[in-house]
């Protein structure tokens, strides 16, 4: 934007893209889409090129430690084992419902609570093993408590480090 001239606002008018939501991305609260984010540099005389190459995220300690928890837990996540889980998960989300306030919390908990009620086991895991901000924020206030045995939550972590899954033609 500083080296075509061009405002937010501006921005914002020729592309319709709301304001809000490309103040939030410059500030790096948010991420736009593929699609929004080339209306952006389109309308500034620019075109997106994405490049994908696995990146190690910038967890600190505490989200690292829940996404492991979490990612082990996906693990053992059927359709199966969720109709289990299930009035477990129901009862911790009463119960972090009367310990949590202010957002993103309180909005996590109701996106919880929405895949719950739809059998989103698919959505549950992509929440499990997410490393967006949004799934790492939604993991603050898991409903997933009491679900590892201790010997499963004491397990070393996984390595560093470990293969990454890439894909090249050919292979």
């Amino acid at each position: 934007m500083s080296q075509t001239g061009t405002t937010q606002s501006e921005l914002s008018r020729i592309s319709g893209v709301r304001q809000p939501s490309i103040s939030q991305f410059v500030s790096g609260k948010v991420d736009l889409s593929d699609e929004q984010l080339d209306r952006l540099l389109s309308c500034m005389g620019f075109r997106l090129e994405v490049i994908r190459r696995p990146v190690e995220p910038d967890l600190n300690r505490s989200e690292r430690r829940s996404w492991e928890r979490h990612r082990r837990l996906s693990s053992h996540l059927t359709r199966s084992t969720f109709e289990q889980w299930r009035p477990t998960i129901e009862r911790n989300i009463v119960r972090l419902r009367g310990r949590v306030t202010g957002q993103p919390h309180t909005r996590n908990l109701e996106r919880w609570q929405s895949l719950v009620e739809r059998n989103d086991v698919l959505g549950i895991q992509r929440v499990l093993t997410g490393l967006d901000r949004e799934s790492i924020e939604m993991r603050e206030v898991s409903p997933m408590g009491g679900m590892l045995s201790q010997d499963e939550r004491r397990r070393p972590k996984s390595r560093k480090g470990a293969e990454v899954l890439t894909h090249s033609a050919g292979a």
